[in-house]
């Protein structure tokens, strides 16, 4: 486990010291969801459970109770059961959740209707994510009703509660030292995969096989599973921004468009990279794609501490507008077309988001009205894109069906930014090196 016991230790620490006296915090882990019939989806954690436990069964309620005599900590679980761990794996059971974990408390889960109400009761607030499990907030709430039917014998129930998403999620928007590593980690495997992506392209190879490709790297180097699904979309595909069918062959001529990054340990990665099926851009393809990577370069130089979160956005916005005005395909005078939003006809999307646990991770991007202030810590995607639709008439022939985005995991840090997936060729130039090598290699 790359993030230590100490560490998942400070972070349920640093929840409780925000928590008002006299409350407590409940957190369950993600349900598991039916594929089909009898067959389960492959499981996999809560973000905010794990992220305050390392903890990854289901079936598991965390309960943070700050000042709790006998332990903050309490975890219910599921008790050991050697006849279904035999079909479904092992538990680590209440003993186990101490034991590794590092609880205070732990009980079975089956036990949770007769504990949690006697934890409950008294306490003056709960901090709770109402809205996002509607089953478990009936149970919270028949919990509290529970106490409330007892009043009249003395009992108190809470009186108040309050959104712990707003508190622990601007917690888990700065990163640490520990969860930087694992994202650069993971950043590295998610680069290696779409180098090989590049090398194995060639005209007639089909999109879901780039993606078997993306998919072997991943697992070879303890990634086994993808943070997203993965977006190979050649040609006109290109320019549907959340294609994931990759059913189609790719084309002499066209480009291929690809988004994906591993999930190492809870954490993503998300690169997008474009380049030619056949190994060479055409002057169009060239022309679109320079425009976006200076997008990208000039949303960097506005990277660092102090500035705001759209910044680079709008420095995107700038230069891809007035490249769309150098070639053609916008005619007008750069301010109003920008002030029109003339340039969403060919980028429709902002320049990024958070990044984390999740892909497009939690964290506010505005604070009372203005928009955030980027600080050391931070992890975002910086992702300017140019699509042309293939049935915009409006634009030359030429231009038509050419999708192009590129993507890169950065980290805010005390000095600017650093670039955690730089290790992937970018420029044309540097594109068409690597799939020439590989070219030549296949015909020795």
């Amino acid at each position: 486990m790359r993030i230590s016991k100490a560490e998942f230790a400070r972070r349920r620490k640093a929840l409780m010291a925000v928590m008002e006296p006299n409350s407590i915090a409940i957190v369950p882990s993600a349900p598991e969801r039916t594929r089909s019939r009898d067959t389960e989806y492959l499981y996999r954690q809560d973000s905010d459970f794990y992220y305050l436990t390392g903890f990854s069964e289901p079936e598991a309620v965390l309960v943070l109770i700050p000042g709790r005599e006998h332990g903050e900590f309490v975890l219910f679980c599921r008790d050991r059961d050697p006849e279904r761990e035999i079909w479904d794996g092992y538990r680590a059971g209440p003993d186990g959740v101490c034991r590794e974990y590092g609880a205070d408390d732990a009980f079975p889960v089956d036990d949770i209707d007769d504990i949690l109400p006697g934890l409950l009761e008294g306490r003056e607030r709960v901090y709770y994510a109402m809205g996002k499990d509607a089953g478990f907030d009936r149970q919270v709430m028949e919990w509290v009703n529970t106490i409330r039917a007892k009043v009249r014998s003395g009992a108190t129930p809470p009186g108040e509660f309050l959104d712990l998403a707003h508190f622990l999620h601007d917690n888990r928007l700065y990163k640490s030292a520990a969860e930087l590593r694992v994202m650069q980690e993971a950043g590295d495997i998610s680069a290696r995969a779409h180098v090989r992506a590049m090398e194995y392209c060639q005209p007639g190879v089909m999109e879901y096989q780039l993606e078997a490709e993306i998919l072997h790297e991943f697992a070879m180097a303890g990634a086994r599973h993808p943070a997203y699904s993965s977006i190979v979309g050649g040609g006109k595909n290109g320019c549907i921004l959340h294609y994931v069918e990759n059913s189609a062959a790719l084309k002499d001529g066209d480009l291929v468009l690809i988004d994906a990054g591993c999930e190492l340990e809870y954490y993503a990665a998300d690169i997008t990279r474009t380049f030619p099926v056949n190994g060479r851009f055409s002057e169009a393809q060239k022309a679109l794609y320079d425009i976006v990577l200076d997008a990208q370069n000039a949303a960097f130089a506005t990277l660092k501490p102090g500035a705001h979160w759209n910044e680079p956005h709008e420095a995107s916005v700038k230069t891809i507008t007035q490249g769309l005005l150098d070639l053609g395909l916008l005619e007008g005078e750069i301010n109003t077309l920008i002030d029109e939003g003339a340039y969403r006809r060919f980028y429709m999307h902002r320049i990024g988001h958070w990044l984390g646990m999740d892909v497009h991770d939690v964290g506010d991007y505005k604070v009372g009205g203005e928009w955030r202030v980027l600080e050391p810590g931070m992890v975002m995607t910086v992702e300017p894109g140019i699509y042309v639709a293939p049935d915009d008439e409006t634009v030359a022939k030429k231009w038509r069906g050419i999708g192009i985005r590129i993507e890169d995991d950065v980290a805010i840090t005390k000095d600017g930014y650093q670039v955690l997936t730089d290790a992937v060729p970018k420029t044309t130039a540097e594109i068409e090196s690597v799939m020439a090598r590989a070219a030549a290699a296949r015909s020795a």
